[in-house]
């Protein structure tokens, strides 16, 4: 199990960021060889489900999630989600916290527990560094203006 947090600011109101961050579709775009597909109707909220398919040729796998906290922002105020995952090989949660900064625009706050099944415990450091590296790319992505 690995458990770690990054930290972006963005340009972008909270508003904006938070819709960037939760087009679960939009993930697909950042993250390498994924596609993503949203199993429940829109809007999104609590009990929404999407299912992340990373992987080339056979070595591919299923990420599926479900929204269980869906707080968005309200009058500049911070937004918070919480994803379960509920894969058969890869657990966890994750969080995604969206805060308004001083002068404008906002901070993002991504809290991540992933655990990836039959994976010895001396790759927890590891898959740590590659979490944080590929998750912090992916947000940035995501909180791109113009993407």
């Amino acid at each position: 199990m690995v458990l770690f947090q990054l930290e972006r600011v963005s340009p972008s109101s909270v508003e904006e960021s938070w819709l960037r961050l939760t087009d679960w579709s939009r993930h697909a775009a950042v993250v390498p060889l994924t596609r993503v597909t949203v199993r429940t109707p829109p809007p999104t909220g609590e009990g929404t489900v999407f299912v992340a398919r990373s992987g080339v040729g056979a070595l591919v796998f299923d990420d599926p999630m479900e929204v269980v906290v869906w707080r968005p922002p309200q009058d500049g105020g911070a937004g918070r989600c919480r994803l379960i995952k509920r894969g058969a090989f890869v657990t966890g949660w994750a969080e995604i916290e969206v805060r308004p900064v001083a002068g404008g625009g906002s901070r993002v706050l991504w809290r991540e527990d992933l655990n990836v099944r039959w994976l010895p415990r001396f790759c927890d450091r590891p898959l740590g560094w590659v979490g944080r590296w590929m998750f912090g790319r992916a947000v940035e992505g995501l909180l791109r203006p113009g993407s």
